[in-house]
């Protein structure tokens, strides 16, 4: 089994700045894929960015140039650089991963969520 935790949300200014942050944490395992996503109520989730495990990055149109999304191995810890923040990122940001553990598989796993909020 893998735990997901985020950190870093909360409120901040248009044109603001956030890093957030989600430490994997368990035995035995690896982490292949793992990404971003952010849900508004109501809506679907959707992809941020995410970063392969040879650190090939993919991100939504809509935030390519004002976001960027890092890995640690040794940490077992995903990053977001949130530049540039806009009214319309508002969301709750979610941690994803795609982790092998010995013995199990491969498997989905998700964080709880960490909520940002752009508002003047």
């Amino acid at each position: 089994q893998v735990q997901l935790v985020e950190s870093g949300g909360g409120l901040v200014q248009p044109g603001g700045s956030l890093r957030l942050s989600c430490a994997a944490s368990g035995s035995n395992f690896r982490i292949n894929a793992t990404g971003w996503y952010r849900q508004d109520p109501g809506t679907q989730r959707e992809l941020v960015a995410m970063i392969s495990s040879t650190g090939r990055t993919n991100y939504a149109d809509s935030v390519k140039g004002r976001f960027t999304i890092s890995r640690d191995n040794a940490k077992n810890t995903l990053y977001l650089q949130m530049n540039s923040l806009k009214p319309e990122d508002t969301a709750a940001y979610y941690c994803y991963a795609w982790a092998v553990v010995v013995g199990r598989g491969g498997s989905d796993y998700w964080g709880q969520g960490t909520q940002v909020t752009v508002s003047s």
